[in-house]
């Protein structure tokens, strides 16, 4: 149910980016969850075709439910524009169309601009350095919000296949498991601190899940 507000926080500069950036990712899926092990594949798997802006609208929503205003709000509709549709140019087109303020949180959210990527291990260190010396409270609400939902697709999928899992993660089972976990760690240690929960939730319930699959495997 809903009611009017007679402040409303979005404007028409949200609708123009949540169009941008469906248009941005017409053609991108999220990443296919694999069938397990001799399971034959159905005549028709949705799962296999959700539009990657299922996730910007999943994330932009945790950043409205927990208090982001509406440059926050775009900047989720727009967090990988810069790095999964375009680098540089995409940057200056956000810029010319959204504003600085917009390109500084995205940017914030990206481990590369899409060129030139160094490797994975390197760019989550990297990433997560940065994070660390982040105190703006609108980039840790973004960058919170897109790995509360990541974690928590990582979770519903880790239950739906198991170790099958980690064939479509590069830094495979134990670097996907430390990475979310030093995550969790740094949201924990800097905030926002409701969504910081919600992380740690999912993370440590990932973990044990992988701890029982495990135990089960050697008994």
């Amino acid at each position: 149910m809903s009611e009017r507000s007679k402040s409303p926080k979005l404007t028409s500069r949200f609708e123009e980016a949540l169009t941008y950036a469906a248009r941005a990712h017409w053609d991108h899926i999220r990443k296919v969850t694999p069938r397990r092990k001799g399971e034959a594949e159905p005549a028709h798997d949705p799962a296999k075709e959700i539009p990657y802006v299922a996730h910007l609208l999943g994330v932009t929503s945790l950043v409205l439910e927990n208090g982001g205003g509406e440059d926050e709000a775009i900047a989720a509709l727009l967090h990988d524009a810069i790095e999964d549709t375009g680098g540089p140019a995409r940057r200056e087109d956000i810029r010319g169309r959204f504003g600085d303020e917009i390109v500084r949180i995205v940017e914030a959210c990206s481990d590369s601009d899409g060129e030139n990527k160094a490797p994975w291990d390197e760019r989550k260190r990297a990433y997560l350095a940065h994070l660390a010396a982040t105190t703006d409270s609108k980039i840790r609400l973004v960058t919170a919000c897109d790995k509360l939902h990541n974690t928590r697709a990582v979770l519903s999928d880790y239950e739906k296949v198991g170790e099958e899992l980690w064939k479509r993660f590069n830094g495979g089972r134990e670097g996907t498991l430390w990475y979310y976990r030093a995550l969790a760690d740094e949201f924990a240690r800097g905030g926002p601190a409701d969504v910081a929960t919600e992380i740690g939730r999912a993370v440590s319930t990932l973990e044990e899940r992988v701890r029982t699959a495990d135990l089960k495997r050697t008994t």
